[in-house]
């Protein structure tokens, strides 16, 4: 079970008080929302008294802790860990694999991916392979394996140079960035990125206001210069998640699916198919 090295000593109080700073809650807000008394909160945080294994639990949930911190505050209250963490090829996560390989196929030829908590590449359809490979050419082999996509967006050595409007998309990335590192800790791998990362986010001002558009969601424009001419591919993201995970590994998996937000776009990622099925008939 990894533990991030940031919570690994602290004591159940500490990790308690952590998450109800997450929700910017009192302790008389999460006494409210969890039907314990302010005083038995209180005195969990100072540690004049120790959790049951159910009250952990308990107060877990209603703080919405995910699965992997729940099993690092059980720990630090001296009980097992409770969840699991398979690999994805596991055979116990067999009719997730397959039900993820059936959304990837059916997404193609529009992009999709599967990727971690920290933004690593896990699997991708061959759309999202023939799209980085149009924008990246043979740069895309020489890349550091397994990719990380929150580098490969915000990188120059990667997808930045083609992204439309950079400093518009960059804010919300960055955004998204700072929560999830915040919420792990300073030492956590979110964490950790953010700093390798933090020289190419000088120029990102996240008080930048994002302009409203035609469509009601942000769009990602990727351009690529094609003789005296520039091709446009235009995507908006949904990003899905599982329901009701019983495994960290699950709650963790995040299936992002890109759809054309134009016909241009549309009928350009149907070229891409028929032209990579040429090359390799």
């Amino acid at each position: 079970m990894s533990i991030p090295s940031g919570v690994q000593v602290q004591a159940f109080g500490t990790l308690l008080k952590h998450w109800r700073g997450q929700q910017s809650w009192s302790q008389l807000d999460l006494a409210c929302q969890s039907e314990v008394s302010q005083r038995h909160i209180s005195f969990l945080e100072s540690g004049r008294s120790q959790p049951s294994r159910d009250m952990v639990l308990h107060l877990a949930t209603v703080l919405a802790v995910p699965l992997r911190q729940q099993n690092v505050m059980l720990t630090a209250a001296g009980f097992a860990p409770l969840y699991s963490e398979h690999d994805l090829s596991a055979p116990e996560l067999a009719p997730i694999q397959q039900a993820i390989d059936f959304m990837l196929h059916q997404q193609d030829p529009y992009p999709a991916l599967v990727i971690d908590r920290y933004w690593t590449l896990l699997q991708a359809n061959q759309g999202a392979l023939r799209l980085m490979g149009w924008l990246l050419g043979d740069r895309l082999s020489t890349l550091e394996q397994p990719l990380n996509m929150m580098w490969l967006m915000i990188h120059p050595q990667g997808l930045r140079p083609y992204v439309e409007d950079w400093n518009t998309v960059a804010v919300p990335l960055v955004q998204r960035l700072q929560q999830e590192a915040q919420s792990e800790g300073p030492s956590g791998p979110t964490a950790r990125l953010l700093q390798d990362l933090r020289g190419e986010l000088q120029d990102i001002s996240l008080a930048t206001p994002i302009a409203s558009g035609p469509l009601p969601v942000l769009p990602i424009t990727f351009v690529k210069p094609d003789g005296k001419a520039h091709q446009r591919l235009s995507f908006f993201t949904i990003i899905s998640t599982l329901g009701t995970p019983r495994d960290i590994t699950l709650q963790e998996l995040r299936i992002e699916t890109l759809f054309p937000t134009d016909a241009a776009t549309a009928a350009m990622m149907q070229s891409l198919r028929f032209s990579s099925a040429a090359t390799t008939a």
